[in-house]
């Protein structure tokens, strides 16, 4: 049985992603399970380290992006998530070619969202492991 409160299609999730750190990396989504969304990313000059390999940065702004946007369909109208806490294990490393995330939830409670993000290279080695927690707040309490 699907989580989702909100199932946009891939394109929709695109655009909703314009204009934004994740566009500007090249994040892209691929896949909206009933329990996971899955996204890509290239492993280029936008995002590697000095010596040629996937910036640490990079793939803890992809698990971000998808945790973050999955936690949002499953919200109710009118609630917004804002991140509390990440972490992340950078297992292996890549050097070229992409990376794919595929978030899937540990708890989605009233107050809180905890998101697992696995990571892995083209030959579906694990690159990274990261956890997300979001704080659920009413989207009016947010400052403007």
């Amino acid at each position: 049985m699907p989580i989702w409160k909100h199932t946009p299609t891939l394109a929709e999730l695109e655009q909703f992603q314009k204009g934004t750190l994740a566009d500007h990396i090249g994040i892209t989504f691929i896949e909206l399970g009933p329990d996971f969304l899955k996204g890509r990313m290239p492993v280029e000059a936008r995002t590697k380290q000095p010596m040629g390999l996937l910036h640490g940065g990079a793939s803890v702004a992809l698990a971000e992006t998808l945790g973050s946007v999955a936690s949002t369909l499953c919200l109710e109208p009118g609630m917004q998530c804002v991140g509390l806490e990440i972490n992340a294990n950078h297992i292996r490393a890549a050097r070229g070619g992409h990376v794919t995330g595929t978030a899937r939830p540990v708890h989605i409670g009233a107050r809180t969202h905890v998101w697992s993000i696995e990571i892995t290279d083209d030959n579906s080695k694990i690159v990274c492991v990261s956890r997300l927690t979001l704080a659920i707040i009413d989207a009016g309490k947010l400052a403007k």
